[in-house]
């Protein structure tokens, strides 16, 4: 993979992690839980298995507690 390439990617993966950060209510803690997250979202999404494939879950962004205030 080129590093300009490699470099998106991690860019990506630290923008989901902190989507799902905000989501859990900016709360102190759990940064590498959240990354670790993003990172299987982003495999799966390369992968090309749609992460709306997963049955419905804590972290399920379709849940009441996983919506996106804005």
């Amino acid at each position: 993979m080129a590093p300009g390439n490699e470099q998106s990617r991690e860019d990506r993966i630290r923008e989901r992690a902190y989507e799902i950060w905000e989501r859990e209510g900016c709360k102190d803690g759990g940064h590498e839980r959240h990354w670790e997250e993003a990172e299987k979202e982003m495999r799966k999404k390369e992968s090309g298995i749609s992460p709306s494939a997963n049955p419905s879950g804590p972290g399920d962004p379709s849940g009441p507690q996983g919506r996106v205030r804005h």
